[in-house]
């Protein structure tokens, strides 16, 4: 099992960032567990032929920007196994890519979804992250917002989450890439 730190701060973008227009992105599915509860913490993910389980636990209360992440490998008959207990579905289309200076990933929604574009921007320390100043293709901070956690926009629409976005003034994103 590995187990890492993870300092992280999540945006709305404004539009699609020029860094990923020409680089291919990877599909991501995450399927959470379980699927009685409104914000599952407990993630199967498979980005193309790998396949993980993930739990995401905040390191000081409920601080979503600094997180310890527990992952397990599994097989791809595990992975089909424990997807058949939940249908609650993320679907993405992720680019690594850096943006001023900044890694980041840029998720592009999918499916159900489909319009609501992030940007994770990762730290190595918590002095970087605190130093910090987003790019203009951000939008609004919303790392420390619930309705923005994969295990809460599991297997909602983007209309189900339209009236949180509405109140950061977010507009759907056309999507061409």
């Amino acid at each position: 099992m590995a187990k890492e730190m993870e300092y992280e701060l999540t945006y709305l973008a404004k539009r699609i960032p020029e860094e990923i227009q020409g680089i291919e992105g990877e599909y991501v599915c995450d399927i959470y567990v379980p699927d009685t509860v409104s914000h599952a913490h407990l993630r199967l993910r498979r980005r193309g032929e790998t396949y993980v389980i993930t739990k995401k636990t905040p390191l000081h209360g409920t601080d979503s920007s600094e997180q310890v992440e527990d992952t397990i490998p599994l097989t791809k008959e595990e992975y089909e196994s424990l997807a058949k207990s939940s249908t609650k579905i993320v679907a993405k289309w992720r680019y690594s890519v850096v943006i001023d200076g900044h890694q980041a990933e840029v998720d592009v929604f999918d499916l159900k979804l489909k319009g609501l574009v992030e940007i994770d921007f990762e730290f190595t320390s918590r002095e970087e992250k605190a130093a910090f100043i987003p790019p203009e293709v951000c939008h609004a901070d919303v790392t420390q917002e619930e309705a923005f956690a994969g295990g809460y926009l599991s297997g909602r629409s983007y209309e189900d989450i339209e009236p949180v976005l509405d109140t950061y003034g977010y507009k759907k994103v056309e999507v061409n890439v």
